[in-house]
């Protein structure tokens, strides 16, 4: 059994169902991301576990018992919200140390376990500062210092990160793994960030619809999603769908694309004769200004560089529009003007969804 398990919540708010039968396992000492866009009870979910809400159905174990009938404060549960939440009136020292004094622990105990706790996310020089006096950043790492300094079992993490600046968000998808390994906390980290998702979760959990629609290691998640709405979720640009009707040929799958005729480069299975998606993510597709052997005549209608990497914006032949990225220094190649250019398809890694259910249609064994 898992060290956290959530087995078959349901919870609504009047007629608004927001979870329905969610289930995932955790293991001790493992960080799992929970994914998903705004308002699909991710926060919600972290709440049942804690104890702020009971669920209508279902259960929540931790260590094999259930802690459905425990309070808050019985389930060794600590949490860090998106706003911080800090006591306005309390220095850093004190705001870490509230829920220790809450369990009565001696004075030198808590003296030793706020100081070790800021020294390990470098805040001990401001422990005397009032919330008002720190940086976001600095009131972030107490936040995160009060969910810590009790050494939960259980760490909830509501995306801690949201509201600080690009650099430390950058910091601390390096530093945070590394820090909450050394408590040994199992973990549950809530974001609407995909790349953050993917950063820090030892396995992402995508939630959408009421429901964990994918659970599984970040890699996996982005190059063989289950559902066409999960490979929407990720990537930016987002990825290129299509609608097609495969035919099956002697050296594949062939579909009629950007008018053209493509050969996808697996066996039918299934698939052929059967209404689908193709997906293309941007940086699958690859231009050059030549044409050559296989390339596909497409007009470049903007160029958009985005830091290190170029969104090309694409219309072919049949008037369908792509999306494809490239670095730098192969966009600057392109100019800016519209012009004509040449397009090649990693087919290989195209993916193929049912197009009434939205189901991933893997390739046949």
């Amino acid at each position: 059994m898992s060290y956290l398990s959530i087995e078959q919540v349901r919870k609504s708010f009047g007629k608004t169902t927001v979870l329905e039968d969610v289930s995932l396992g955790v293991e001790r000492g493992e960080m799992v991301a929970i994914f998903g866009p705004s308002g699909t009870g991710k926060t919600v979910l972290l709440r049942l576990i804690s104890g702020v809400f009971g669920p209508d159905a279902g259960d929540v174990l931790i260590g094999g018992h259930s802690v459905i009938a425990r309070g808050p404060e019985e389930r060794d549960v600590g949490m860090a919200f998106q706003n911080f939440a800090l006591y306005p009136h309390l220095p850093a020292f004190e705001n870490i140390a509230s829920p220790l004094r809450a369990r009565g622990l001696a004075g030198a105990e808590i003296e030793r376990r706020v100081r070790a706790t800021a020294e390990l996310l470098k805040i001990d020089h401001v422990l005397h500062h009032l919330p008002r006096e720190l940086s976001n950043g600095q009131k972030q790492r107490t936040a995160l210092g009060r969910a810590l300094v009790r050494e939960p079992k259980v760490l909830l993490l509501d995306d801690p990160l949201r509201n600080v600046d690009a650099k430390l968000r950058y910091e601390m998808r390096v530093e945070l793994p590394r820090l909450l390994k050394r408590f040994e906390s199992t973990v549950l980290y809530v974001t609407q960030d995909y790349k953050e998702a993917m950063a820090l979760g030892e396995r992402v959990a995508v939630l959408n619809q009421g429901r964990f629609q994918q659970v599984d290691r970040p890699a996996a998640i982005y190059t063989r999603p289950g559902r066409v709405e999960i490979a929407r979720l990720f990537g930016d640009p987002t990825i290129n769908l299509y609608p097609c009707r495969p035919a099956a040929e002697a050296d594949g799958l062939a579909i009629e694309l950007f008018g053209s005729r493509l050969v996808l480069p697996r066996a039918a299975g299934e698939t052929a004769g059967r209404p689908c998606l193709i997906g293309l993510r941007p940086e699958d597709v690859q231009i050059q200004l030549e044409p050559a052997p296989g390339a596909i005549p497409v007009e470049l209608d903007a160029v958009t560089p985005l830091n290190v990497r170029t969104v090309l914006f694409l219309r072919a032949a049949d008037r369908s529009e792509i999306l494809a990225t490239c670095s730098e220094s192969v966009g600057a190649r392109f100019g800016r003007g519209h012009r004509q250019v040449f397009m090649r398809l990693d087919l290989a890694k195209a993916l193929l969804f049912d197009q009434a259910s939205g189901q991933h249609l893997p390739a046949a064994a």
